[in-house]
């Protein structure tokens, strides 16, 4: 369907929820001929997947795994595979009669690229779990907190795709690049715990230099400076305040009609308390809007938090084109392409760029298979491989 940066690799998906189907969606968005196979069986789905936008750019078919028949044509799309991507329990992909070194020995440079929460093994391997497991594990939910108040998760995007989805998509490009010198595939373990973890690089480097405190809600990035936070404007909006460097601190200070007497030093943690104080009755005095307007075209870090669908008509996301499509609810129109708003692919590429396939115009069932030289094996037949 394009000629983006992964043209020429070819992707199985065996159906997921999370960050299998979002890494799949990456790779199909950059070029890569993507088949996702779902199961028959009953599970955890959208009411309507017709067209869902998470699972845009790939073909799709429906084949049940436990069925013998059809788990051969499965073998045979694998076997014409690059690269095989699961997110089921470790051990089911075994049992199911996939396991990756059988895999292998039929296809040598197959990367096989599975993702759970818990990781292949460890204790808790076999254990269910979600995003907001994952990370209350891995040290990283504990620190999504204001000082006093509860941990509040930040959606899915941090165990699922930041250190699921992303960790998943690095670890197969870079055993491909690996399988272009030694021609050998082989299999990646992604897991939700260790990404996430590693995300935490930077605090655990500000934690062994004595700047990060356990406590959360109190140090520099977890909004306990006050001039890294989110504040209320008049309208029941709010506004993002992110000055960390003097330079701009002091601009965010100017556009606020203050002067440099009027307010403590800035990394003065005993006057923080009182720097809050002014900073959030001066910011609820007006609307976001306003303040955005008083910030414009300055370098004092501050911009007005904005939801999905205002993202979508901001004036800086319209002109690089970062979301498609509309969304008739809400009247948001970015009048760029056709269909239900969404994000555009990305990164962006100077020679090869992606495209953003709907699933509706993508192939399903046997004109899928067709597409990968595999027809459905008979019921009885023997898979010879």
């Amino acid at each position: 369907m394009t000629n983006g940066p992964l043209h020429g690799l070819r992707v199985v998906e065996l159906s997921a929820i999370g960050p299998v189907p979002f890494a799949a969606g990456m790779f199909a968005d950059l070029g890569a001929t993507v088949i996702r196979v779902e199961s028959p069986r009953p599970g955890f789905s959208l009411p309507d997947e017709s067209d869902a936008i998470h699972l845009r750019g790939r073909s799709h078919v429906s084949l049940d795994m436990r069925d013998p028949a059809e788990l051969a044509t499965i073998r045979q799309l694998i076997d014409r595979a690059d690269v095989l991507l699961e997110g089921m329990r470790p051990g089911t992909l075994e049992r199911l009669g996939l396991a990756p070194e059988e895999l292998l020995e039929r296809n040598p440079g197959l990367v096989v690229g599975r993702m759970t929460g818990w990781g292949q093994d460890g204790p808790m391997a076999q254990r269910a779990g979600h995003d907001m497991n994952y990370i209350s594990m891995s040290g990283v939910l504990a620190h999504c907190a204001r000082q006093g108040q509860r941990p509040v998760p930040p959606v899915n995007l941090i165990g699922d795709f930041g250190g699921g989805a992303m960790f998943l998509i690095a670890g197969v490009l870079a055993a491909l690049f690996e399988r272009s010198n030694s021609g050998k595939g082989q299999v990646v373990d992604a897991a939700m715990v260790d990404g996430s973890s590693y995300l935490m690089m930077l605090l655990y480097s500000f934690r062994a230099q004595g700047m990060w405190s356990q406590e959360p809600g109190t140090n520099l990035l977890d909004t306990g400076a006050p001039f890294y936070d989110v504040y209320e404007t008049s309208d029941g909006k709010y506004l993002s305040v992110g000055c960390l460097e003097p330079k701009f601190y002091a601009e965010f200070v100017a556009g606020l009609g203050l002067v440099g007497s009027d307010v403590p030093e800035q990394n003065d943690v005993e006057n923080w308390p009182a720097m809050r104080a002014l900073f959030s009755d001066i910011i609820a005095s007006r609307t976001r809007d306003h303040w955005d307007e008083v910030f414009a075209g300055t370098d004092a870090c501050v911009h007005g938090v904005l939801n999905m669908f205002e993202a979508a008509e901001n004036e800086h996301m319209r002109a690089r084109g970062s979301f498609l499509g509309a969304d008739q609810a809400t009247g948001v129109d970015t009048s760029i392409g056709e269909g239900p708003l969404q994000p555009a692919p990305a990164p962006r590429f100077s020679r090869t760029p992606g495209v953003a396939v709907p699933r509706a115009a993508m192939a399903s069932g046997d004109e899928a298979l067709a597409e990968w030289g595999v027809f459905r094996t008979p019921p009885g037949s023997q898979d010879r491989g």
